[in-house]
């Protein structure tokens, strides 16, 4: 009898699988697919950024400098750039582990929660402030809530496309459009590889960075582009479309800060007005 209860029991209880965190074999945690419930918890999510621009949950020197605007409203990421963050991140974008692309998009959706929450305080603040009354966002959100109306993955270049056989923005940005029902376009390309930045100064991946993106120029695109500004209506007069710069990491803001010009450009030329914002994987 015993022996048919263990049976049972073995039958009914989840299986357990390797952890890609971790790589041990344990039971799985119900937020993240695959991930065990002891990195689950270790997971360095960013819940309470310090800085309201850059995301950042520590101190952050860059933004305090002011200097020239920053062509974003905000940037959020879903966790700090941690030493085994970057192993996770190098598992999937150095080593091909494509199993792994889904639990990343999850996570990104963690920032997705705190951006739309934070923009809906601000719309609930100006409306307070202005005696207006309260109401509900005209976005197509769960529950109503604010809702980003584009996401725009940061192109990588030929080269790197051809090393990785992807592009880790456009596969995250994928799953954050499946997730949360927001179209996802190639808008941007990369004029000329830029190499590898992890290792430069920040005044050198800011004169990298200039001028290295252009809007997309295959014709397909911009005609998908202008239909689906047509499919908006009277929408995108009424108030400027609220556009998502998508990225595996923000650490300087160059890569964010060029697309976003870059963008700005774009949606002017189709007599737009656009407020950019960015999501990122991590923040380092």
């Amino acid at each position: 009898m015993n022996t048919w209860l263990k049976i049972a029991q073995s039958l009914l209880a989840p299986s357990a699988s390797d952890c890609p965190i971790c790589g041990k074999k344990c039971q799985a945690s119900s937020e993240l697919p695959g991930v065990c419930k002891s990195c689950m918890v270790s997971i360095p999510w960013i819940r309470n950024p310090r800085c309201s621009k850059c995301g950042r949950h520590v101190g952050c020197p860059d933004c305090s400098r002011g200097g020239d605007p920053v062509p974003i409203v905000c940037n959020r990421s879903a966790v700090a750039y941690t030493s085994v963050m970057r192993e996770l991140l190098g598992q999937y974008k150095y080593r091909g582990d494509e199993r792994l692309a889904p639990i990343l998009g999850l996570m990104l959706d963690q920032a997705y929660t705190i951006l739309q929450a934070e923009q809906e305080r601000m719309k609930h603040y100006v409306q307070v402030q202005r005696q207006l009354p309260v109401l509900k966002s005209k976005g197509t959100g769960r529950a109503g809530l604010w809702q980003a109306d584009l996401l725009v993955p940061v192109p990588v270049s030929g080269s790197r496309l051809a090393e990785r056989g992807f592009n880790q923005a456009e596969r995250l940005a994928g799953v954050l459009s499946g997730s949360r029902g927001i179209p996802q376009l190639p808008l941007l390309v990369r004029t000329h590889h830029t190499g590898k930045q992890s290792f430069k100064s920040r005044a050198e991946r800011l004169a990298d960075m200039k001028h290295a993106f252009a809007a997309n120029p295959d014709p397909a695109i911009g005609a998908q582009f202008a239909c689906w500004l047509d499919s908006l209506g009277p929408l995108i007069r009424s108030r400027p479309l609220q556009i998502i710069i998508i990225d595996d990491i923000y650490t300087t803001g160059s890569t964010v800060r060029a697309c976003a010009e870059t963008l700005k450009i774009l949606t002017k030329k189709y007599s737009c007005i656009a407020e950019i914002y960015s999501l990122t994987w991590a923040r380092s």
